[in-house]
């Protein structure tokens, strides 16, 4: 971009582009050019002419325009080596294709360059006079005013803003335009540009390139600082883009330019001084930076890392300029070396510029050696004259210096293009076709095809863009014992490969900013760690954060990262938050204290069951065995040590089977305890009935009818049971819910109805057993069980009573306890109170197991 002052300054210069186009005056019939004519700086006659762009001059006089008068030409100042430089190697190219036997034999290519004095108004005029030319032109009424192009092509524009202003006004007329430094990515557009090329890569590239050195070495918070010209505001527009795209976040972004006010450029300084940031991307020319590096120095502004563009990161003269050493350890990407035989010699034989006339060599030679030709009275007294037999020996200047030879490389690849395209349009081989007549449109064609190599081995090509293949070697600036700054180069980037390959490093040898080994930290937030997540601050950008520790049950296992994953139901989080651990699984084991005492009780209530049945067995004969059928004796006691193993069931892994297995097992075996026991409280009141006179109802429930009632019982039971399996089963479980860290193992119900019909006919039957016993309880017979089954119902009862809400109210592995416990309750219960009496009078008051004694009435009652 331009600014208004410079627009101001340069208004002639606009108005001479109208001024350039050549009319037909139907009186005369002759083409002439309004305005002054433009001669070229340099220029040599061939059989086919080459144009060239130069900067020869960085500046201008500024001149206060009355517009009452005609302006002056513009005048230039500020002589530049470097675009000096790329004429030579341009007249180096076209001398070489002159000399060569294989490339346009018998044509010899000849030269027009201009000057456009860094000037984008003059640029288009010299564009426009080399397609045009000076010359008056004779029309005719067929052909008014037209003739071919003077130049077949355009070497030149050294930068992006002129380029752009050139290929604008040439393209319609196809004239082939290749720049050998001008990179802004808006030159690739066709639709504009249509006849522009150029030997250097794209800034599309070089900003993504940019961007990920800057994405490698871990800076999400940097500042930039970018020109007020096309090359920099696109440029810096697609490093943004890219930056953002990586995560990469700018804390400030400034426009700069060579030409603005001090207060301006203090107000940049403002800024990186008030930034947190410490590494600045500067995507801007050489001629901005050297300016900025002198601001910069005023300020003592040192202790940033810079990331530069190719435009000054290889640049010798910043280097020089830099003698505050801000710049000490700036990182940045460059055109490859190149070296081109013969090419440096030829920059540095000077001496055949002596004998020039050109006005332009006289100015190099005076600037060069620092010298005048002709001493006027008013010349400084230490102003030495020009012999014009000075030697380039001992002279140190950016003249000498080599560094940009990437660049005049590019220059010779332009003029080696457009010569390779004759070669082919003119169909050379030993000889070529002069007959030919040359079009731009044509040659611009054949441009875009060609493919070949120089003599150094690298390839030329345009891709549909015109632009090369884009590769970049990467460069650090390590200032040396002497105060020079070495241009040292420390990895590459390689568009063409795949997207983890194109940047390579070679980190180890970097030097940083204030000569450090260690690489800066540029970021707004330290890195969250993982086990945290990251929560953006308000109002602020994305790379500005606070890490959070993830929930119970969330993990992050990487840096940075935004969310907490939820780990697997069978996982949770471990104490840092980073790592999903397998949860424990709790059920009731035989190796923990609490189901080793539970296994304990339930052995020791078989082997008590054991030693009743077999105290029962030993003394089957005598009266207090015998009485109340001895039969339903040994199958409770049968049944009470199935409902002591049973609980057996309930310790251990959850399986399939043992899930089944546990709630069938109980519930058939408990029934057919209560079975017998409701057959033995009805034996005692049946027995009752038949000691009243004229009552037979024993034989109504003699013994095989009590056998047949307890099978009766135990068979509803039963069934219920295969309903319950059949249907909807028990099942091992795994229960996330209950607790956050713990996996609680246990057997799920299947069918609710199931398992609540089973213990409601347990209840069912306990009940009834409880209420006959109940009546029973105060028969005169001292054979009369009825007490003691009352009081073991009443126990087993208040077991299963108290047993449903502290089974439901229980967690995890306690709830099964709870059903053990009350299965070995109310078993215990049964076992003491109904046998225990017997055992007692059976082993310790063995007279009173007499017959007499059972059938006397109204005596002492031990039960």
């Amino acid at each position: 971009m331009i600014s208004a002052q410079r627009w101001t300054e340069q208004g002639w210069g606009l108005l001479q582009l109208l001024l350039m186009v050549t009319f037909c005056q139907a009186e005369e019939l002759v083409c002439r050019q309004r305005g002054d004519p433009e001669n070229p700086q340099l220029s040599k006659d061939g059989d086919v002419i080459l144009g060239g762009i130069f900067s020869f001059h960085s500046s201008w006089k500024v001149r206060q325009d009355t517009y009452m008068h005609k302006p002056l030409p513009l005048e230039c100042t500020s002589l530049n080596f470097r675009e000096l430089q790329y004429a030579q190697a341009m007249i180096f190219a076209i001398e070489e294709i002159n000399n060569s036997t294989d490339l346009l034999p018998g044509i010899s290519l000849g030269y027009k360059m201009y000057d456009d004095c860094d000037s984008i108004a003059r640029s288009v005029k010299v564009a426009l006079t080399l397609a045009n030319g000076n010359e008056v032109v004779s029309a005719t009424t067929e052909a008014p005013c037209t003739r071919p192009a003077q130049v077949q092509a355009i070497i030149g524009g050294s930068s992006s803003s002129p380029c752009m202003a050139i290929a604008t006004d040439i393209g319609p007329i196809h004239i082939p335009l290749i720049s050998h430094y001008a990179t802004c990515a808006c030159l690739s557009d066709k639709t504009k540009y249509p006849s522009f090329l150029r030997t250097i890569p794209s800034d599309y590239y070089q900003s993504k390139a940019l961007a990920q050195l800057v994405k490698h070495f871990g800076w999400t918070w940097v500042g930039a600082i970018k020109g007020n010209d096309d090359y920099s505001n696109n440029g810096m527009a697609t490093f943004t883009e890219n930056a953002q795209q990586l995560g990469i976040c700018l804390e400030y972004s400034v426009a700069f330019f060579r030409t603005d006010s001090s207060d301006k450029i203090n107000k940049i300084i403002d800024v990186i001084k008030a930034s947190t940031s410490k590494v600045i991307v500067a995507f801007i020319s050489s001629t901005d930076m050297d300016v900025l590096i002198d601001e910069l120095s005023q300020h003592n502004l040192t202790g940033y890392q810079w990331v530069g563009s190719e435009a000054w990161i290889f640049d010798s003269q910043t280097a020089e300029i830099d003698t505050h050493h801000i710049l000490d350890g700036a990182i940045g990407l460059s055109i490859p070396k190149a070296h081109v035989s013969g090419m440096r010699e030829f920059i540095l034989d000077v001496k055949k510029l002596n004998s020039s006339s050109n006005k332009v060599f006289r100015e190099f030679w005076e600037t060069l050696f620092n010298c005048k030709f002709k001493l006027s009275n008013s010349s400084a007294e230490n102003q030495r004259e020009c012999t014009g037999h000075e030697d380039l020996t001992g002279v140190q200047n950016s003249f000498t210096d080599m560094s940009l030879m990437p660049i005049y490389n590019n220059v010779y690849k332009g003029v080696y293009a457009v010569a390779h395209a004759l070669h082919i349009i003119l169909g050379c081989n030993e000889t070529c076709n002069y007959s030919v007549q040359l079009d731009p449109l044509t040659i611009l064609q054949h441009i875009r095809n060609i493919h070949f190599k120089i003599k150094e081995g690298d390839e030329v090509y345009f891709n549909e863009n015109g632009d090369p293949a884009a590769k970049y070697e990467i460069i650090n600036w390590q200032p040396t014992e002497n105060g020079i700054v070495d241009f040292v180069t420390v990895g590459l980037y390689d568009a063409s490969l795949p997207a983890d390959k194109q940047l390579s490093l070679q980190q180890v040898s970097v030097i940083w900013a204030q000569n450090s080994k260690q690489v800066p930290v540029s970021v707004c937030s330290e890195k969250c760690s993982p086990g945290t997540r990251k929560v953006l601050q308000k109002g602020k950008p994305v790379c500005c954060y606070d890490c959070i520790r993830c929930s119970e049950g969330e993990i992050s296992d990487i840096t940075d990262s935004i969310t907490c994953e939820h780990c697997h139901p069978e996982s949770w989080s471990n104490e840092r938050r980073d790592a999903c651990v397998k949860k424990e699984a709790e059920f009731l084991s035989y190796e923990e204290i609490m189901g080793v005492l539970l296994t304990a009780a339930a052995l020791f209530g078989t082997c008590m069951t054991a030693v009743v049945a077999a105290i029962f067995f030993r003394y089957r004969t005598t009266p207090i065995v015998r009485a109340n059928n001895s039969e339903l004796s040994f199958l409770l006691l049968f049944s009470l040590t199935l409902c002591f193993l049973c609980s057996l069931t309930f310790i251990g892994r959850p399986s399939e089977w043992s899930c089944m297995l546990r709630h069938t097992a109980f519930g058939i075996t408990f029934v057919l305890c209560i079975s017998c026991v409701l057959g033995k409280t009805i034996v005692v009141l049946m027995a009752f009935r038949a000691t009243l006179p004229g009552s037979n109802v024993m034989k109504w429930f003699g013994p095989a009818q009590q056998r047949l009632s307890v099978v009766a019982f135990t068979l509803i039971q039963v069934v219920i049971c295969i309903l319950w399996l059949t249907i909807s089963p028990p099942f091992p479980f795994k229960n996330f819910t209950q607790f956050k860290d713990k996996i609680i193992l246990e057997c799920a119900l299947g069918s609710a109805v199931g398992f609540w019909a089973v213990l409601g006919y347990i209840g069912l039957l306990a009940i009834l057993c409880f209420i006959l016993a109940f009546l029973a309880r105060k028969l005169p017979d001292n054979f009369n069980e009825a007490k003691l089954i009352t009081f073991s119902m009443l126990i087993f009862c208040a077991v299963w009573i108290t047993f449903i809400p502290a089974y439901v109210s229980s967690p995890g592995k306690f709830s099964v306890a709870v059903e053990i416990f009350a299965i070995l309750a109310s078993s215990f219960g049964l076992l003491i109170c109904t046998f225990i009496p017997k055992c007692y009078i059976i082993l310790l008051k063995p007279e009173k197991n007499t017959k007499k004694n059972m059938m006397e009435k109204g005596a002492s009652k031990p039960f």
